[in-house]
């Protein structure tokens, strides 16, 4: 039986100890991998977890469960798939990380695997599939952490919430039927949506700003119903490097709902003078996704909270 060990690594400008907090806490994917949509921890015992991962996958929106070892003192985290997808048998990883001695760290991913049938070319197909998926990653991994690690002035989180006098169902099912989305929400001009699996979906949506221009958008959602919506955006406007966010739907016993909208974004400061005029700086262009966003979000709890009053 032929088993494969492969390394590859980066080094990142942040304390080892805040590295492996963000890649431990699982809310931070979407924040620190590209493919990362959503993950949930469904189950912890001690050190070890059982996590579901929504994720992009050549294109394609995908979910499977993995498992985790979490070792703090050791600076490392083991994983694994609960069950591996074809040609691979069996695959493990491992985080390592080292203290570089200049506040630095040295970010090692281990695999470890083997093919179904201890077949060659399928081993050399993995090898491959390994290889450039790391390498993939990892320079993004290394941006993203260093980012979050020192409180980029780029990015900015905020929320907005109204209080609903009706159901969190009849909120949601506003919020999930997306496809619905252009006779309901005056700023969207187009809605392209698909749900193969239940609960995840991809939205391709054309928006219209103030000025009357729109911009193409595509997201990724994943849903629970009847509580929460959460979703990243896969194309971005030009403006933004990085978009994440989520729909919460709290309903008190009075059957009165707080309806929640909440978003994390990265600036891209390169496009900044290009889409905000020679004189904007990082302020404006805060302001301004504030606005933008936000305004898009409250008229869009608006007509929500409009939709399940009349239902109550």
């Amino acid at each position: 039986m032929t088993v494969r060990e492969v390394e590859h690594e980066i080094t990142v400008q942040a304390q080892a100890t805040e590295v492996y907090r963000l890649l431990a806490e699982v809310e931070n994917w979407p924040r620190l991998f590209p493919p990362s949509v959503h993950v949930d921890r469904l189950e912890r015992n001690g050190d070890e977890e059982r996590i579901r991962i929504w994720a992009t996958a050549n294109g394609e929106a995908k979910n499977w469960t993995s498992r985790r070892i979490l070792d703090p003192e050791g600076l490392r985290i083991r994983f694994w798939q609960e069950v591996s997808s074809p040609p691979v048998a069996e695959m493990t990883g491992t985080w390592i990380l080292e203290p570089t001695g200049d506040g630095g760290t040295r970010v090692r991913l281990l695999h470890t695997y083997r093919a179904i049938g201890d077949d060659p070319d399928a081993l050399a197909w993995i090898d491959e599939a390994v290889d450039r998926n790391s390498r993939a990653e990892l320079p993004a991994l290394k941006e993203n952490l260093e980012r979050a690690s020192h409180g980029d002035e780029l990015t900015l989180s905020f929320e907005d919430s109204v209080r609903v006098e009706g159901a969190a169902k009849d909120v949601f099912d506003f919020l999930n039927e997306a496809d619905r989305w252009t006779e309901r929400l005056p700023h969207v001009a187009s809605v392209t949506f698909t749900e193969t699996t239940p609960g995840l979906q991809t939205l391709r949506m054309e928006t219209r700003t103030k000025d009357g221009s729109t911009h193409i958008t595509e997201s990724v959602r994943v849903a629970f119903p009847h509580h929460r919506i959460a979703y990243k955006q896969t194309t971005l406007p030009p403006l933004l490097a990085l978009h994440t966010g989520y729909w919460q739907l709290t309903e008190d016993a009075d059957g009165v709902t707080t309806a929640t909208s909440q978003h994390t974004v990265v600036l891209n400061g390169d496009a900044i003078t290009q889409v905000l005029g020679a004189d904007a700086g990082v302020p404006e262009a805060r302001a301004f996704v504030r606005e933008a966003l936000g305004g898009n979000s409250r008229a869009t709890l608006g007509l929500a909270k409009r939709y399940a009053e009349e239902r109550r």
